[in-house]
């Protein structure tokens, strides 16, 4: 669950992406599976610029991207049963295709959970979000960087031509996404629950807890 280090060619993008997204700004960058809006998960405004650049229903919250287990920590709180799991999964999966939902930390912007108490995270298999996640010191979000209910980007050209009006930069160094969604799960004191299924399957996670004696 180590990143990988940053490339070198893109450090000086990773840089200037963070001091942007510490201001409230919000950058276009690629992840391992889409195109992503990347800003300051913990910053209000700057949600409410990814809602508006997105055209996104107010009643959907927001998935977080992380640079590891620690960072996820600073939006969800977990008893121990529940951090017994979703440990083992990010040590299993992360970096990788798995988003866990959890307990969402106290005080989190209501933009980001959409008033529900419990907040997606991911590492993501992408060097830039780990990247950028790890320089600007938080987490950041990511969801798809199109307009709602409108195909998903996997084009830089065309992200360029739909979004750089309305964000503040777009990276598209280091691998380009190769499509197809993260598998979703809801992780509680009573174990795991499918809530979507996507590239990873879920037997194969539920197998991995399984193995270990944590679910039945």
């Amino acid at each position: 669950m180590t990143p990988r280090p940053t490339p070198l060619d893109f450090q000086t993008e990773i840089r200037r992406a963070a001091e942007a997204l510490s201001k409230g700004g919000v950058f276009a960058i690629p992840t391992d599976t889409l195109y992503g809006l990347a800003a300051d998960a913990l910053n209000p405004d700057a949600l409410d610029r990814v809602y508006a650049a997105k055209g996104r229903p107010a009643d959907m919250p927001l998935p977080v991207l992380v640079s590891g287990w620690e960072q996820s920590l600073q939006v969800a709180t977990v008893s121990s049963e529940i951090e017994v799991l979703a440990r083992r999964l990010a040590e299993a999966y992360w970096p990788g295709s798995l988003t866990m939902v959890l307990p969402a930390a106290p005080g989190l912007p209501q933009r980001l959970t959409a008033g529900r108490d419990t907040v997606a995270v991911r590492m993501p298999n992408h060097p830039v979000p780990w990247a950028l996640a790890d320089a600007l010191g938080r987490p950041i979000t990511g969801t798809s960087a199109n307009r709602s209910g409108e195909p998903d980007i996997t084009d830089p050209d065309e992200l360029r031509r739909v979004l750089a009006p309305r964000v503040d930069g777009i990276i598209v160094s280091g691998p380009k996404p190769v499509g197809g969604a993260s598998t979703i799960v809801a992780v509680s004191g009573d174990g795991i629950r499918l809530l979507r299924e996507g590239v990873l399957p879920y037997e194969r996670v539920r197998a991995t807890l399984e193995t270990l004696g944590l679910v039945e």
